[in-house]
């Protein structure tokens, strides 16, 4: 195993391609992610109601209607038979996130994602140990416990406890209990599990994760014979063993990262400084040479500086 650095993550990215450069797609997401989010509180802060609700259903300038398809299975199981203007909501989200990835709604819009990058960041920062750690299908228990809750209750269950809407709540209301469970999200990540809720909690992303597992937009570490085993992309993933496949694979193994666990969040593009990832097509049958390894460099453990 490769020593330990103390380097920051993605030095040699800033280094040889530049700080914006470096940070490109974690910029983008962080603008998206405000402007979806700010496209919610234009009414309730300034009387602006292009888009009147939330994350869970919305209708856009009277017109168009969007509903979280797992919130109206919620609704069915629990035995409310949803209006057609849900029905026509959902199914465009679920059209949407099947074609480009069920879980860039994880990483480009929910707003709870700010939320455990950060306590990520401050996870390597302070040097923490990765902790207790859930196992893979931890969150597909969750998502069947939401729905059996919910079919015995007749309440649509997770929103009770939903910190994506408790957010929205507290931005809308200020202080108060809502602002509890976003908390808690952010010292279970920093303290109990490092990347637990978003990885190994979440029902939201296990169920988006299903219904973009045949996404058409995919990464793809093309040039993975250039790779150094700088080991900044696992550090930084948020489901770093979806890298492996594509990244460590011979030279018959597809480069294209295809598990639906990818959040398709971009920050291996980002911190890689010779360029390996990029974004492309389910279908991109380009060959990826097998590794020539290189002289490398200063790595870091994967347990370690994730």
């Amino acid at each position: 195993m490769s020593v330990k650095t103390h380097l920051p993550v993605g030095h040699e990215a800033i280094r040889d391609k530049g700080l914006i450069r470096a940070h490109k797609y974690l910029i983008l997401r962080r603008l998206s992610q405000t402007f979806f989010l700010s496209l919610f509180l234009l009414g309730p802060w300034f009387g602006i109601w292009w888009v009147k609700g939330n994350l869970s259903g919305s209708l856009t300038f009277e017109v168009l209607p969007l509903t979280d398809p797992f919130i109206l299975l919620q609704g069915m199981v629990a035995g409310h038979w949803p209006e057609m203007t849900a029905l026509i909501g959902a199914l465009i989200v679920a059209a949407v996130y099947a074609l480009i990835g069920g879980r860039m709604y994880c990483s480009w819009v929910c707003p709870i994602n700010a939320v455990t990058d950060t306590a990520a960041w401050a996870h390597r920062r302070l040097d923490l140990p990765k902790g207790w750690q859930p196992k893979k299908n931890t969150r597909y228990f969750v998502m069947a416990m939401v729905l059996v809750v919910s079919a015995l209750s007749g309440a649509v269950a997770w929103e009770l406890v939903n910190p994506i809407s408790m957010l929205h709540r507290g931005l809308i209301f200020g202080v108060g209990f809502a602002w509890t469970f976003v908390v808690a999200v952010f010292l279970f990540d920093l303290f109990v599990a490092r990347r637990g809720w978003c990885s190994h909690i979440c029902p939201v992303g296990a169920f988006y994760g299903l219904l973009g597992n045949r996404s058409l937009l995919r990464v793809s570490a093309e040039k993975r014979a250039a790779c150094d085993d700088c080991m900044d992309c696992f550090a930084v993933c948020p489901e770093i063993h979806v890298i492996t496949p594509a990244l460590r694979g011979k030279d018959e193994d597809t480069p294209l990262i295809l598990s639906p666990d990818c959040t398709n969040c971009g920050r291996c593009i980002d911190v890689c400084s010779v360029d390996v990832f990029h974004f492309t097509n389910r279908f991109d049958d380009t060959p990826a040479p097998g590794r020539v390894r290189a002289r490398p460099k200063q790595t870091r453990k994967i347990g370690e500086a994730a």
